[in-house]
């Protein structure tokens, strides 16, 4: 049993899609990144990643190669789970959370983890995700970007 945890930051612009735990989530703004910039995705990623001792989701999927601009982190997940799989190891859980002000995430929650189990090959029940506010409190509670973390075990 391996345990690994993951973290990641984006900031909201105008003129992208919300996309969470690969859920397109109506709001005026997106999250900026060379991929689909699905934060809660990429944390996911990183923990799987360190728990298998196989670097991050940089190190993996650079944004300077163009090969991933726009694309779907959930794809990118289907990719680390390949990793994961060819080095022995099969992920039992993993529990998320991500910080944003606004918009409201509760609805859309279990067809995140329906999503995120899917594309890691797991029952929905070895995936939690939480959402949480910080109380307007810095730059995710003014609403200048989101962040997630996640902390997974393999085995």
């Amino acid at each position: 049993m391996r345990i690994g945890s993951g973290y990641d930051v984006h900031k909201l612009a105008e003129g992208r899609d919300l996309i969470l735990g690969g859920v397109k989530i109506p709001y005026e703004k997106g999250l900026l990144g060379h991929s689909d910039a699905d934060v809660l995705t990429h944390a996911v990623m990183d923990a799987l990643l360190g728990a298998a001792g196989e670097h991050d989701i940089g190190y993996h999927f650079p944004d300077t190669d163009d090969r991933y601009k726009g694309i779907s982190s959930i794809k990118l997940l289907k990719e680390v789970m390949k990793i994961l799989s060819d080095k022995g190891y099969r992920p039992v859980n993993v529990d998320a959370t991500v910080a944003a002000q606004r918009p409201k995430l509760l609805p859309y929650i279990d067809e995140m983890r329906e999503n995120i189990a899917r594309a890691m090959g797991i029952d929905v029940g070895s995936v939690n995700i939480k959402a949480t506010t910080e109380e307007g409190l810095g730059f995710t509670g003014s609403g200048e970007g989101m962040k997630a973390s996640a902390v997974c075990l393999i085995e």
